[in-house]
């Protein structure tokens, strides 16, 4: 779990609302127009714009903000060495038994296309197109956070005009301008709140997460087409090792 995430959220959350209690009080914070209007707005953005089926995703997409579980670059290292050693000694097949033991259904893939006897570049090229297939979609995923992101702030804005409609409507009773100002202010709230300590925060997690796991995996296509090559465990290691960071590597 990356607590960093979490902490995050709930600090500034948090925060914020200590700074509104010291101001006197949450109850001038609680606007259900605004919240419609913002959320709501949001919401239905949303809906218009990506695929239901992509939309209702949106929970595990988070949740994936959350849960860390990226195969860790040097165990990559060592596990594809110790398959390079593995088929110098055993021979290719002896693979098949390291295979079902295996959770990680991409390295798994790999190691078939090897056992199977197919080219070092057929190999390359299978497991790239899997790469790319798996890039769209994280794509997919942040391209729906950022999309929030940016309308929430702009619905925000819409409910502000709304808000400043009805107060000037409402000139000749000063005591039903609050009620419109309120929403004006409120509406700009709800969505830079949103925006900025939720869904672009939450977008760029996605983002790193994403680029981290392409690059373990690359590593392990490097690894897969080294095996397929006949390099030896030394080597293969080196050709691996220039995926990390150059402390890393003297770590690995």
């Amino acid at each position: 779990m990356d607590v960093a995430t979490l902490v995050g959220a709930v600090a500034g959350f948090l925060l914020i609302a200590t700074s509104i209690f010291l101001g006197g009080g949450a109850g001038a914070f609680v606007n259900v127009p605004a919240v419609l209007i913002t959320v709501g707005g949001t919401a239905s953005a949303t809906l218009v714009h990506f695929p239901l089926r992509e939309v209702l995703k949106i929970f595990s997409i988070v949740k994936r903000t959350v849960s860390v579980n990226l195969p860790n670059a040097e165990n990559v290292l060592s596990e594809m060495t110790e398959y390079a050693k593995v088929v110098r000694r055993d021979g290719v097949l002896a693979l098949e038994d390291r295979m079902s033991k295996l959770d990680d259904e991409f390295l798994r893939k790999g190691l078939q296309l090897v056992v199977d006897g197919e080219e070092s570049e057929e190999v390359r090229k299978i497991m790239l197109l899997e790469l790319d297939a798996l890039e769209k979609r994280h794509s997919l995923g942040i391209n729906i956070l950022s999309f929030m992101g940016d309308a929430s702030p702009a619905f925000g804005m819409i409910g502000t005009l709304i808000g400043l409609v009805q107060m000037l409507r409402q000139l000749d009773d000063p005591s039903s301008i609050g009620t419109g100002m309120a929403t004006a202010l409120l509406t700009t709230f709800y969505g830079s709140l949103l925006a900025n300590l939720f869904f672009i925060p939450l977008a760029g997690k996605l983002r790193t997460r994403s680029e981290q796991e392409v690059m373990v995996r690359e590593m392990m296509i490097e690894g897969l087409v080294g095996i397929q090559d006949g390099l030896n465990p030394s080597e293969l290691r080196d050709r691996m090792a220039s995926f990390l960071h150059p402390e890393k590597r003297d770590e690995s």
